[in-house]
């Protein structure tokens, strides 16, 4: 997937570089020759995906600033004049969002609008693609996708605090944006939604895929917290490669696309957290699992699911592969990223996934 090179020499801004899929994002910018800009804070840790890539070190720009600082971010802007906005940076963890949710708000939904509006102070830019969740919906535990249009919501801080960012993007898009006179402001926005992302390089607190890395490279059972909770399940390169599609198409088309779109995987995609594990058991090839099931545990949803119809009809999106894949591909990092030459490997496996089927 070359995009067709459409971002060759395009200035593009990554909030959240530092992050797990803001450092896949710009490595696979960087290798289609955009000229990359990273803002976000440190990474989580060491062995984070962006410290191991040096992506840091190959992209034109990497920063250190918090989105909660509105002046500062419309520095950045005024001194690298992007024209393409991917904005990734989040508190992105449920558990957390119950120890800290007035941050989990101020960062989710005060610091989107603080990009909006360094968005709109800077008339370089042309496309904003806003990175929110599939938690932004109001889940009602159903049994088929939820769809686009469909009420925002969220049980706990972390899932409202993006339902909130989605309302905040619809009213800034309606009234600074208005896709009918792009001739006037000459900005499009957008923004996406994707499912559980999995993929080499994340090592956040309270994600299955972590988790099990952690318990398999120490040799210690899986402990798995809700086996029965079913998630869409997709691998980083997916949503990604519809965030970068769904970004040319607002640019060569303005006024056709600006408003929200689910990125998912398909049906068979979405299954529990235990079946998970057991299949990561299988591609790593050795390990166990543990039910640590609480019942006085802090809500999390138990059923999500995405519908992608308008991705793949209107954009001609659709996931290139399934679970079973995702999982060996990210298994394969995690086996081999302590003695290989990570940005090789992230770029191999970019390769690897350009080459799937739909």
């Amino acid at each position: 997937m070359d995009f067709e090179g459409f971002y060759r020499g395009k200035r593009v801004l990554v909030t959240g570089h530092t992050g797990f899929k803001g450092s896949w994002l710009s490595i696979w910018l960087h290798s289609l020759g955009a000229e990359v800009v990273g803002l976000a804070l440190d990474p989580y840790s060491e062995r984070d995906n962006y410290v191991l890539s040096g992506i840091g070190k190959k992209i034109k720009a990497d920063l250190r600033g918090d989105i909660r600082d509105g002046e500062a971010l419309k520095a950045v802007f005024a001194r690298y004049r992007p024209e393409i906005v991917f904005h990734l940076a989040a508190q992105p963890l449920v558990r957390l969002s119950y120890e800290i949710p007035v941050e989990t708000y101020q960062v989710n939904v005060m610091g989107t609008i603080h990009v909006l509006e360094a968005i709109r102070s800077c008339p370089d830019v042309r496309v904003g693609v806003m990175v929110t969740t599939d938690k932004c919906y109001e889940n009602r535990e159903q049994l088929w996708g939820y769809r686009e249009n469909e009420p925002m919501g969220g049980h706990d801080p972390y899932s409202s605090s993006k339902g909130a960012a989605e309302i905040a993007i619809s009213s800034w898009r309606r009234s600074f944006f208005e896709p009918g006179k792009w001739e006037k402001h000459g900005k499009s926005i957008a923004s996406v939604r994707a499912g559980n992302v999995i993929g080499g390089g994340d090592w956040a607190k309270d994600r299955i895929l972590p988790d099990c890395i952690r318990a398999l490279e120490a040799g210690e059972p899986i402990g798995i917290r809700s086996p029965r909770s079913v998630r869409p399940w997709q691998h980083v390169l997916e949503p990604l490669s519809g965030y970068m599609l769904l970004a040319k198409k607002m640019w060569e088309n303005p006024g056709q696309y600006e408003e929200a779109w689910n990125f998912g995987p398909r049906m068979e995609g979405v299954v529990p957290v235990w079946d998970v594990a057991g299949m990561v058991i299988e591609a790593y090839g050795r390990g166990e699992r543990r039910d640590l099931s609480d019942p006085d545990a802090l809500h999390e949803a138990r059923l999500l699911m995405l519908d992608i119809s308008k991705a793949k009809f209107r954009l001609g999106w659709e996931p290139r592969l399934d679970i079973r894949q995702s999982i060996a591909l990210t298994v394969d990092w995690y086996k081999r990223y302590a003695r290989e030459d990570v940005y090789r490997l992230c770029l191999e496996e970019i390769e690897t996934y350009g080459r799937a089927k739909p």
